[in-house]
């Protein structure tokens, strides 16, 4: 079998073309040129005597060889910088993209400290987010758009492992003003009485809900829907009505007009974890960032 000479280089330059989606993007990323960058990816693709990409004066996409090719360069270069960890403290010479798909709550509570630490042990490591509702972030694990997610689904897909870190129970949200502040704790028949809000059927906390308050003689009507928690509890502000939330979608403790009360009868929780691709080793520093995140939660 005849011997493909290419180096390091011009994998980089494929990988990070392919996941920024510019050539100019590209070229800042690895502090080169774009006709240099250009090059690169032209060499490549003689060598290996495929087109990998197509390119218009507008944007860059991949050739169905080039999907395939990707997450083989990733899977080599991954390796490479693996192994060289292994056996010489370069931590601070990496470069690269980390993608993590996560609920919009996880990214208010569990990212920021984490990725100060990650930070400062991978100072060049770019992290994308992917804030997103439920579905969308399991798509983006299971497609690999994303190195791995935080959220409470997933458990029950048979390509994804779930790991859970944080277990959160359902509140009541409503104004520091009404009559229900000050308890400490609300059923669901009480709730009903109240003017509700909900999101759309589309969510999973809406499915979760459902399915745990089925046999709930009295369940509170929605008067409003929203697609996202954010447009309810901004509704919930503005005095239209009261609305049930995971815990963690509420604002820190001490808010000067939101406020949450446990629900119960039933209590109603449900586990936020770490999903990633079944039997798909994550990249040496996704697997860094994932490791952090699965530390135990200390929440304020």
């Amino acid at each position: 079998m005849a011997r493909i000479n290419f180096d390091l280089q011009e994998l980089q330059a494929f990988v990070a073309v392919a996941e920024r989606g510019s050539f100019r993007a590209a070229a800042e990323d690895l502090f080169l040129s774009q006709p240099a960058l250009s090059r690169r990816i032209d060499k490549l693709e003689k060598l290996l005597g495929v087109r990998l990409l197509e390119r218009t004066t507008r944007q860059v996409s991949l050739t169905h060889l080039g999907r395939v090719f990707l997450e083989r360069a990733r899977t080599a270069i991954d390796e490479l910088e693996g192994a060289i960890l292994g056996v010489s403290d370069l931590a601070q010479q990496r470069s690269g993209l980390v993608t993590v798909a996560c609920v919009p709550s996880a990214v208010y509570y569990f990212l920021p400290s984490v990725l100060r630490t990650f930070g400062e042990r991978f100072p060049r490591i770019r992290v994308r987010i992917i804030d997103e509702g439920a579905n969308s972030v399991l798509s983006a694990v299971i497609n690999g758009e994303a190195d791995f997610g935080l959220n409470f689904i997933g458990a029950q897909e048979p390509d994804i492992d779930f790991k859970a870190i944080y277990r959160e129970s359902f509140v009541l949200a409503m104004r520091r003003d009404h009559a229900f502040a000050k308890r400490k704790s609300i059923s669901w028949e009480e709730a009903a009485e109240e003017r509700f809000m909900s999101v759309s059927k589309q969510s999973g906390n809406r499915l979760l809900l459902d399915m745990a308050l089925s046999e709930v003689k009295k369940r509170p009507v929605s008067f409003y829907e929203v697609n996202h928690v954010s447009g309810m509890l901004g509704l919930v502000e503005a005095g239209l009505g009261v609305a049930a939330v995971p815990r963690l979608a509420l604002p820190v403790s001490g808010h000067h007009t939101l406020v949450g009360v446990p629900l119960t009868k039933p209590a109603v929780t449900r586990k936020l974890g770490l999903i990633s691709r079944r039997a798909r080793p994550l990249p040496p520093a996704a697997q860094v960032l994932y490791d952090l995140l699965k530390a135990p939660i200390k929440l304020a």
